[in-house]
């Protein structure tokens, strides 16, 4: 199976949002992944749950939802009102990961669990069973554009591992500085699904099809 490609629209046009989902669902895109950041969490301001319920009416695919904010909790049920399909909340956003996780599941939605560039892959296997999603910053959070960290292939072996041994099926995102360059490593390791910004919106909507396809021809030479 090839990888699952998940556009981010932090990457997009934030005044013609709506017009780039339904591109992307025409491109042939898996999920449309949005960034949610604080400002105190890691260092930028972007949607909220009024943005996602927007958004919902322009495309069928599922919304990836990815919380990085701090407190998570009080939120959740907000995200899953709004339209959100999987909600991710990160492993170090706040003591309580379980519950956090158990309540996704509990409003219906798929749960996901995201980890930092420093943070230990060990923390997953501890809430394994709970999780639909595993989601591998392999940059530091906050910006798009960055350059993926090669350090985080190992922790991509590393979950495989975990993931394989819970027998749950749970799918490996990796989010940042995915390029077709590297779509091909990062499938090698492990991920059954990729996040990308500037390589799925570089040169305009007219593009999306192409830079879709060109990380989905990638990253299947590590299935060959």
């Amino acid at each position: 199976m090839l990888p699952l490609i998940a556009p981010s629209i932090l990457s997009a046009d934030f005044a013609a949002l709506g017009d780039a989902v339904r591109r992307l669902d025409e491109a042939g895109a898996d999920m449309i992944h949005i960034d949610v950041m604080d400002g105190h969490f890691v260092p930028n301001l972007t949607f909220g749950p009024g943005m996602v319920r927007a958004l919902r009416p322009h495309s069928a695919l599922p919304f990836d939802v990815h919380l990085m904010i701090e407190p998570v909790a009080p939120y959740l049920e907000a995200f899953a009102e709004a339209g959100a399909d999987t909600i991710h909340v990160h492993a170090e956003a706040g003591p309580h990961l379980h519950s956090s996780l158990q309540k996704i599941k509990a409003l219906g939605k798929k749960a996901g669990v995201a980890i930092n560039p420093a943070t230990s892959p060990d923390v997953v296997g501890e809430v394994r069973e709970l999780c639909d999603v595993v989601l591998v910053m392999s940059v530091n959070p906050g910006f798009g554009g960055q350059v993926f960290l090669d350090s985080q292939l190992r922790k991509i072996e590393r979950l495989r591992a975990i993931v394989d041994e819970a027998g749950t099926g749970a799918l490996i995102e990796i989010d940042g500085g995915v390029t077709p360059d590297n779509a091909d490593r990062i499938v090698a390791a492990g991920a059954t699904a990729l996040v990308a910004g500037s390589a799925v919106f570089a040169g305009g909507p007219s593009a999306y099809a192409a830079n879709i396809q060109a990380l989905r021809a990638h990253a299947s030479r590590a299935l060959a």
